[in-house]
């Protein structure tokens, strides 16, 4: 058997074709999950790091410090795998969507504080001097421009957790790469494996460039 019919054999791609499909939806779907709670879950998460009493400060350093720390195909294992134990039992999508937010929100929550010191004091000062209320200072002053300086590095850690979605499959989450070797092991050929890794770049190539248009973007401004 030739490369072409072992790693490129068009029937073979065509047949499996509908399962990638399924595997492609999976993958968005857990990706759009993990972003928006993770997204919004880390500003909230930053925004207690900054500014909440100092014991809940404490308790957001240290969600922060841990889930930077842990590798997520451990924490994977330990939500699917040990929770049953604990009498918890989470279906391979919502124990993904879990172990990944909270990675996010930990990075997430990081990329916000950066961009947040950044902003001169003084602006801070002059909306209180104002009579201004907090929250109005939090989501008119300070997450707009906050917003802007890190949105170049929350882009890039996007992306990256979008590609940490394959380690999904280690719980049997039936996603893109689930898919493949489930379809490579029925039809004995490689080629649903080659078909998925095209099918990432094409969604992941294109938000990469945009990192990359981000970052010289407000390197600029």
């Amino acid at each position: 058997m030739g490369f072409v019919d072992t790693f490129l054999n068009y029937d073979v791609i065509m047949r499996t074709m509908p399962m990638l499909w399924r595997g492609v939806y999976n993958t968005l779907a857990l990706a759009g999950a993990t972003l928006t709670l993770g997204g919004v879950g880390g500003i909230l998460i930053c925004l207690v790091r900054l500014y909440a009493p100092l014991p809940f400060r404490i308790l957001a350093i240290a969600f922060i410090d841990l889930f930077r720390a842990i590798p997520i195909l451990v924490l994977l294992i330990l939500i699917y795998f040990a929770l049953p134990f604990a009498g918890l039992v989470l279906s391979p999508f919502v124990s993904a969507t879990i172990a990944l937010s909270f990675v996010f929100a930990a990075f997430t929550a990081e990329v916000f504080r950066s961009g947040i010191q950044a902003i001169p004091l003084g602006q801070i000062e002059a909306a209180q001097a104002l009579g201004l209320p907090f929250r109005v200072i939090i989501w008119k002053i300070i997450l707009p421009q906050a917003w802007r300086i890190a949105l170049p590095p929350h882009t890039s850690n996007s992306v990256a957790i979008a590609k940490d979605t394959s380690l999904a499959s280690i719980v049997a989450m039936p996603d893109l790469l689930k898919q493949a070797t489930d379809a490579q092991a029925l039809t004995a050929n490689p080629s649903p494996l080659i078909a998925a890794a095209v099918m990432y770049l094409i969604v992941l190539l294109p938000a990469v460039r945009l990192v990359s248009y981000l970052e010289r973007r407000f390197k600029t401004t």
